[in-house]
């Protein structure tokens, strides 16, 4: 079958033997739609130490399970699922807490350090964990980004807890999902910042985002502070991983508040607790506990909430080289692709 490698600081096209069944708990799945994930391009260009090399890239897909392993549960072959970015036992210490980027049988394991979803099957380990059965009203491209970033959003603003006015740095496709995930989760207020303006129109247009910002447009800190009665946001979001993107976030985040990172940072990032000193903050980080798949299924089944809108380019799988390329370059006119 055709899969996509990471190889050499690079990708290549080539051919590789279906997947098989290794433990009683794995799938196989016939890949119907996948996307590109940032972290696909940072593994292409070396900043993921632990990527394997000649791996099979991805890890953002849906599919039809063709194959189980004889002690999975609550599957079927034949069943239509969306598959978690996160591989995960459900049985030890941190699966049992919720933290399942930190299985100790898991992590992120698919497209980094086993064959991801970037070929025409794929192996999925512990598949009664990580495929939840997509239901029958919705279609592939509904539930296509519920295991990755529509998870990574909802992590991000259930990191924040009962926050009524959030700020999300990066308007981008996890951002826009945070803000989503937040007007679910009951915030009053959700102010989007971003350097890209059509970025922003689509925050505005979707009804993601009461206020939208540009930092090339406007003083942010002094926009928050005119939003709050000068006290700052209640949560902040960062979701855009950029060089001063982190600063702002604390900046930007009211005394005593919770600052939600789940960019991926290419950098080291500067804490500089002498400037924060008295402002309290707490700090949580990704990556991704896509724990709800199940409840952001259901959310889109019941219109609270749609990711269809974030697909704006599809390719053929034949052309996922260009697709790779397009989605590098394009970042202004792309948010996510579709690959079939």
């Amino acid at each position: 079958m055709k899969a996509l490698i990471y190889k050499n600081n690079n990708i290549e096209l080539v051919e590789k033997p279906y997947p098989q069944i290794l433990n009683s708990r794995d799938a196989i799945v016939k890949v119907t739609l996948s996307s590109i994930c940032t972290s696909d391009l940072h593994i292409k260009h070396g900043f993921v130490p632990f990527a394997k090399e000649g791996v099979t890239l991805g890890h953002e897909f849906v599919g039809e399970i063709v194959e189980l392993g004889s002690e999975v549960k609550n599957l079927r072959v034949g069943d239509r699922v969306s598959a978690n970015c996160e591989t995960f036992c459900g049985e030890c210490y941190f699966c049992k807490r919720g933290f399942i980027n930190n299985c100790e049988h898991g992590g992120w394991e698919l497209g980094c350090k086993i064959d991801g979803c970037q070929a025409e099957y794929v192996r999925v380990p512990f598949a009664d964990t990580g495929l939840t059965k997509i239901p029958d009203s919705l279609s592939y491209e509904n539930a296509l980004f519920v295991g990755d970033i529509l998870s990574s959003g909802y992590f991000g603003a259930e990191m924040l807890g009962e926050a009524e006015t959030v700020a999300v740095i990066g308007a981008g496709p996890v951002g826009l999902c945070a803000m989503m995930s937040a007007k679910v989760l009951g915030a009053k207020k959700i102010i989007a910042i971003d350097i890209n303006s059509s970025r922003l129109n689509i925050a505005r247009e979707q009804k993601l985002a009461d206020y939208v910002f540009n930092p090339m447009e406007c003083d942010i800190e002094q926009e928050i502070m005119n939003l709050t009665d000068n006290r700052g946001a209640d949560g902040v979001i960062e979701a855009a991983g950029g060089e001063n993107t982190f600063e702002l976030a604390w900046k930007i985040a009211r005394p005593n508040s919770v600052v939600a990172l789940v960019a991926m940072y290419e950098n080291n990032q500067v804490l500089p607790l002498p400037d924060m000193y008295g402002k309290n903050l707490i700090f949580k980080t990704g990556g991704v506990d896509a724990v709800h798949c199940k409840k952001l299924l259901d959310f889109i089944s019941e219109g609270k909430m749609n990711t269809d809108f974030l697909i704006t380019h599809s390719f053929d799988f034949k052309d996922i080289i260009r697709a790779y390329d397009f989605f590098e370059k394009e970042k202004d006119a792309c948010l996510k692709i579709g690959i079939k």
